[in-house]
């Protein structure tokens, strides 16, 4: 019966068959969320290096993230809106400038990162960003590349159960298959701007980010998560280039209560 799976799943690629971005992606929806709910585990397991902040004791902060995350997965544009579990974690660390997703939707972002930024729309931005990269399973895809078809293909079909969570613990520990390259952080970039677009926060947000990276000088040392590439400079100008050519509004969010919410966070 395995070798029949095999070959249906062999066939079934041959055919084309594409997920709901029409890209051919080996791993399962269900796939996409056990390694997800895996790598989460590994993190929570880790406090030392990802000291998460509890919601118990700040429960406002989290209030305002997710109201922010569900605002931009209700914009009509996610396609696994439904399917991913879109949880938020905030890592208390005020010297990352940081933010991940993993697949299935686990969503870890640093209180350095949101300290740097100065409005709702550019947290914004870059959760749309990060939201994308799990809704364009950009990170499975990844690893069809890396461990190749055979691989993928023995987790599917039960028979290496061990090597998924071998790449969690990868993921978990060296951030392995969540560096993008240029094209992914380009849909990314593009998908961010659409997401924005259904909702009232500048469709551009993300752009603010790279714009205040290049203003300060720090545009050499772009975190890891949206990566060293393109440069930001080409990115402000293709994220406001999109957003032009979808039509959306750049106008900031109005009323901002972004500083309240850093006020929410350890001082």
């Amino acid at each position: 019966m395995k070798k029949i799976a095999f070959f249906a799943l062999l066939g079934t690629l041959a055919l084309g068959a594409c997920d709901k971005n029409n890209n051919i992606v080996l791993f399962s929806v269900q796939n996409d969320k056990d390694l997800g709910a895996q790598v989460a585990a590994e993190i929570e397991a880790n406090p030392t290096e990802y000291p998460i902040l509890s919601e118990s004791e700040y429960p406002e902060a989290y209030q305002y993230i997710r109201n922010m995350t569900n605002t931009i997965l209700n914009s009509g544009q996610v396609q696994y809106k439904d399917e991913f579990a879109w949880e938020v974690k905030i890592i208390n660390d005020d010297e990352v400038l940081n933010a991940f997703c993993t697949p299935g939707g686990y969503i870890y972002v640093y209180t350095g990162l949101i300290k740097y930024l100065d409005k709702a729309d550019d947290l914004a931005g870059v959760m749309g960003h990060e939201i994308a990269h799990a809704d364009l399973r950009h990170t499975s895809r990844n690893l069809q590349k890396q461990y190749g078809v055979n691989v993928l293909l023995s987790i599917i079909l039960g028979e290496n159960s061990s090597q998924l969570a071998t790449i969690a613990g990868q993921i978990a520990g060296t951030g392995a298959a969540l560096a993008f390259t240029r094209d992914f952080e380009r849909e990314a970039d593009d998908n961010s701007v659409v997401y924005l677009a259904g909702t009232n926060y500048a469709c551009n947000g993300a752009a603010y980010f790279f714009q205040k990276l290049i203003d300060s000088g720090q545009a050499g040392g772009t975190p890891q998560f949206l990566s060293t590439h393109p440069n930001p400079d080409n990115r402000v100008e293709d994220i406001n280039a999109k957003a032009d050519e979808e039509g959306c509004d750049k106008t900031p969010i109005t009323p901002d209560t972004y500083q309240d919410f850093k006020n929410m966070l350890p001082q």
